[in-house]
């Protein structure tokens, strides 16, 4: 039998508390315009490349805050990409591992990572 589900991810769901927050602070954090639009009062579509990241305030609970990260974003420079997200007031979870990758968290507390990419 052949699988109707494809083997592609679409987005990512991550609980937020304050949708509006937490959207200028990934915006800012990938350099995006913050002018996007909150859909439905409690959803915001992160404009990627690749599959999406979608913010959700509706999900969120102190038990949904993601522990460990559950994808990773991509850098040229990890030691820029470092520099960045500490000079942001993020709170930083290791130092760069490996020369490849870190972990931080978002303002509700998320685990993300950002890795070297080897391209």
């Amino acid at each position: 039998m052949t699988s109707p589900i494809r083997n592609q991810v679409g987005a990512v769901f991550i609980p937020v508390s304050d949708i509006e927050r937490s959207k200028n602070w990934y915006c800012s954090l990938l350099g995006l315009p913050l002018d996007g639009e909150v859909l439905f009062g409690h959803l915001y579509d992160v404009p990627m490349q690749g599959p999406g990241i979608v913010l959700d305030s509706i999900i969120f609970t102190a038990e949904a805050v993601l522990k460990v990260p559950t994808f990773h974003l991509l850098t040229e420079d990890i030691d820029a990409a470092y520099d960045y997200v500490k000079a942001s007031g993020a709170e930083i979870l290791t130092d760069i591992e490996n020369d490849h990758w870190f972990n931080f968290k978002d303002p509700d507390g998320n685990v993300l990572m950002i890795c070297r990419s080897v391209n």
